[in-house]
């Protein structure tokens, strides 16, 4: 590799739009992480269909907010970083619409599950949210394995092929992202519930915890040893493996915390391996944005953070509004997850209901 010894600038706006960007990306995988979890563990964890309940309901009040943090990333992608969005969102359509289909079956699952009293009717809508959720994790996982390695591009929009996308690196991504959310779903349910839902969570949890951290620690060494962080916007390739090394050992610790009952500890700890995780992809994209650098072109004739933004005008409005209204968000989400804190069991499912909890 051909590192450069001039390091390039990036204006301070562009800067800090990418690492707002990343913050935006990294709560929506800390969040809707735990639901993609819990969906995909239905069958799993549900014997019946009050079981199933209880699985369904421990994100019943909080899964369509945790999927806002996904528009809010896409849209300020499309407002700080037009060429960004627009190369990414029409190049990558494909895999964009897997990852739209699936939120839809997941709305449909959630909305109308509880609207017919049908046992096949209900197990249909159980297959919507499990497909729905596992086809995001899958895609975004192979997704983010391809930005690592950098995508092919001719200087404005990427020009790889759909199949060149899912190479061993790529994959590795996928299922390892889906084995991480699997177990940071169990180990939310287990948070929410008590009885034997809380009982069969955890012993999930336990099981394929050390399945999720072989995953991660392969997904973590292969990133850092064959695409380090370097780049000329940067050298961050020591915190990127220090990311790195978190998210192994959070993950052994959420393990570990599971199998011993602190569910509270568990769920810390696998969020903080998906958390440590993205910071460790997003430093290696920090100003090639994903895509692969054509050394050969002058910097500004390239997709990268400086030539991807917005004008500073732009920048400058977007950051007075997020000063403003992002505080409010967070508190919002806060208050509603405080409010919905309550462990479930089935004793607070009744035999028939009407509407999703």
């Amino acid at each position: 590799m051909n590192i450069l010894l001039e390091t390039v600038s990036v204006p301070t706006l562009p800067m800090v739009w990418f690492l707002l960007v990343a913050v935006l990306w990294l709560g929506f995988f800390f969040l809707e992480g735990f639901d993609f979890g819990v969906a995909m563990l239905i069958p799993v964890l549900g014997k019946n269909d009050r079981d199933r309940r209880v699985v369904v309901n421990t994100i019943g009040p909080v899964w369509d907010g945790n999927e806002v943090w996904l528009l809010t990333a896409g849209g300020a992608m499309f407002a700080a970083f037009p060429g960004w969005y627009a190369s990414l969102f029409s190049g990558l359509y494909l895999p964009l619409l897997l990852v739209l289909v699936g939120l839809i079956l997941r709305g449909v699952a959630f909305e109308y599950r509880s609207k017919h009293p049908g046992t096949r009717f209900r197990a249909m809508l159980d297959w919507f949210a499990i497909v729905g959720s596992f086809l995001p994790s899958l895609v975004f996982g192979v997704g983010f394995a391809n930005f690592v390695i950098g995508l092919a591009n001719d200087g404005l929009l990427w020009n790889g092929s759909f199949w060149g996308l899912f190479g061993p690196f790529a994959l590795l991504g996928g299922v390892m992202l889906v084995v991480l959310f699997l177990v940071h779903g169990s180990a939310f349910i287990a948070l929410k519930t008590k009885g034997h839902i809380h009982e069969r969570a955890e012993a999930f949890g336990g099981r394929v915890g050390f399945g999720a951290a072989v995953l991660v620690a392969l997904y973590v060494i292969s990133q850092n040893v064959f695409y380090p962080a370097t780049s000329e916007f940067g050298d961050f390739s020591l915190a990127a493996w220090a990311a790195g090394i978190v998210a192994i050992l959070a993950i052994v610790g959420a393990t570990l915390m599971i199998r011993k009952g602190r569910d509270g500890w568990g769920f810390i700890l696998t969020g903080t391996t998906v958390l440590t995780l993205f910071i460790g992809m997003f430093l290696r994209m920090y100003g090639n944005l994903g895509f692969a650098q054509d050394e050969s072109r002058p910097v500004e004739e390239r997709l990268n953070i400086i030539t991807a933004a917005s004008s500073d005008t732009t920048l400058t409005i977007m950051t007075w509004a997020a000063v403003i209204f992002v505080p409010i968000v967070l508190a919002y989400q806060s208050w509603s997850y405080w409010v919905f804190s309550r462990r479930i069991s089935t004793k607070n499912i009744p035999e028939e209901v009407s509407a999703v909890a």
